[in-house]
């Protein structure tokens, strides 16, 4: 694996799945495979699972994590080719990266889209800029339009708790209090897809379709009850418009899963990548049932991201 940006960076979706699970039943049989390397781990926004589980998967592979949280204790980027930087940023992308093709031995980068132009966040110009001018193999820790380590932690806690071959799995969108990314419905939807062993449906009120890129031939339900028929995971989450770039178009509290809601599933497993809130996406009464999945997601992110680093180093 030469990086891992998305799915498509992904040989064998399945084989990743066994040798994070590998890794969870025994963290540190490779402990001295990343020896003398370095990960510098770039936030160019709010981390919390991310930051610490990359941070523990490098360490339980030997390697030697460094963070810099850009936004506040580096200089603030630029990004765009040619530009003349009379305004605000200090440094451009392509003498920073350089740099770190000179500190590091793999680079993993988490930036958001700014929701100020659509086409610029699609393009995902941050990390294709480092990509280009560091050298380096890139991790994912977030990216524009994609949340591949939380993807794949999805994929193996699904695994681990499936009871059928192909288990009905449905993606909800839930209420917000504020315009959210695609990043995390693109990416679990995409996966999805790529791992090929689920019934597959995405429920959410109409003008909040994603992209055809990543939900691919999933099936669209606008209603969430009938959506939600004998599934047996459910995952929560909000994301704002596509087609209006960035808007909120709905606040319908109602789509809120509750354990009403539930009844129509096949005692289903409650999936949410995290931090959720509260009775606003889902209800106490969910998150702290024996149904959920929330924690389990959170501790599999270590897995899933010392599965890819492990490939990284190996290839």
């Amino acid at each position: 694996m030469k990086q891992f940006i998305s799915v498509k960076d992904v040989e064998d979706v399945k084989l990743l799945v066994r040798k994070a699970l590998h890794y969870k039943a025994n963290p540190l049989k490779d402990s001295t495979l990343g020896l003398g390397k370095r990960i510098g781990c770039i936030f160019m926004n709010p981390s919390m699972r991310t930051r610490l589980s990359t941070q523990i998967a490098a360490k339980n592979l030997g390697i030697e994590p460094i963070l810099l949280n850009a936004g506040s204790e580096g200089w603030a980027l630029e990004f765009e080719d040619g530009a003349i930087m009379n305004g605000t940023s200090v440094e451009h992308v392509k003498d920073a990266a350089r740099v770190f093709g000179k500190y590091f031995d793999i680079l993993a980068v988490r930036a958001f889209p700014r929701f100020q132009n659509k086409e610029e966040d699609a393009n995902e110009l941050i990390i294709k800029q480092f990509i280009k001018h560091s050298g380096l193999p890139i991790v994912s820790l977030e990216s524009s339009t994609l949340h591949p380590l939380q993807s794949l932690a999805d994929i193996i806690t699904i695994t681990e708790h499936k009871k059928t071959e192909r288990p009905k799995i449905v993606l909800t969108w839930a209420p917000h209090i504020k315009s959210i990314p695609h990043c995390v419905a693109n990416s679990f939807a995409q996966w999805v897809n790529a791992w090929g062993e689920a019934e597959f449906c995405i429920t959410h009120p109409e003008g909040y379709e994603l992209s055809k890129e990543f939900t691919g031939d999933a099936r669209i339900i606008h209603d969430q009850k009938e959506a939600l028929k004998n599934a047996d995971f459910v995952y929560v989450k909000n994301w704002s418009s596509y087609k209006n770039y960035g808007a909120v178009e709905c606040t319908d509290t109602s789509w809120m899963l509750t354990q009403n809601h539930m009844k129509v599933t096949n005692n289903a497993k409650v999936m949410h990548c995290l931090p959720v809130r509260r009775n606003i996406e889902l209800s106490d009464e969910i998150l702290d049932s024996e149904n959920s999945l929330v924690s389990l997601q959170a501790e599999n992110r270590i897995w899933s991201a010392q599965a890819v680093l492990s490939e990284i180093l190996k290839g």
